[in-house]
């Protein structure tokens, strides 16, 4: 069992939550579509696409309920440190099998709180191309549904100030998908069942990216590289 006093708290979460709707709103342009598909109680798990490094920032804030980012070590500097540690985020560390990351990160879900994740573990096409067994693994274990969320920013480097983010006050789409659940029912969290867990969960994720280019009229950035 997760120690709770190690969890983040759920107020924490919220609080992330506002913030960040003020600064996403007040930087860019989001539009949020199917964020109603998001149950309103329970376990969740937001599976989260990864080209921008905006990404985690907008879905915390449009997301309809506080949540809490896996976020990788590197990005815990200074008072951004400080800042992600008071709005409930989780700092893993992905060279190794973070076991206070994994604890804390089960206990979110074991209170009912909503977990989000990067399946494709760093920043890329966010095409869910390549995953990882993590989303597969907290998904079996806690009986979690998975809502998948495609975020689809702008490619053009035209009138970007920094590099890797949508450029200031371009519109961002953030899709949310219907939940669903990885396991086959079984309940058997074997490393086969994980492994399957994942295919599933690739061809759901997926589809839904798929459905949201289509949904926004953003096909025509299908299949190009991130800027890195």
């Amino acid at each position: 069992m997760s120690d709770p006093s190690n969890v983040p708290s759920l107020r924490s979460a919220e609080v992330g939550r506002r913030i960040g709707v003020g600064l996403m709103y007040g930087l860019w342009k989001p539009r949020v579509l199917g964020a109603w598909k998001v149950p309103a109680t329970g376990p969740v798990i937001l599976a989260v696409n990864h080209s921008h490094n905006i990404d985690g920032p907008m879905v915390i804030g449009v997301a309809p309920r506080g949540s809490h980012f896996l976020v990788k070590k590197e990005a815990w500097i200074g008072p951004l440190a400080t800042f992600m540690r008071a709005t409930g985020q989780l700092e893993v560390d992905r060279s190794t099998a973070d076991r206070k990351a994994i604890t804390q990160a089960l206990g979110v879900l074991a209170r009912g709180g909503v977990l989000g994740i990067f399946p494709e573990g760093s920043r890329g096409d966010g095409d869910f191309a390549s995953l990882r067994s993590g989303l597969a693994y907290f998904a079996v274990r806690s009986g979690a549904k998975v809502v998948p969320v495609a975020v689809l920013g702008s490619t053009d480097r035209r009138g970007r100030l920094i590099k890797g983010l949508p450029p200031l006050r371009s519109r961002v789409d953030v899709v949310f998908g219907d939940p669903f659940e990885a396991g086959d029912g079984t309940g058997r969290r074997t490393r086969a069942a994980l492994d399957e867990a994942t295919v599933r969960i690739q061809k759901q994720l997926t589809a839904h990216l798929e459905n949201a280019r289509r949904l926004t009229g953003r096909q025509e950035n299908a299949g190009r590289p991130a800027e890195r």
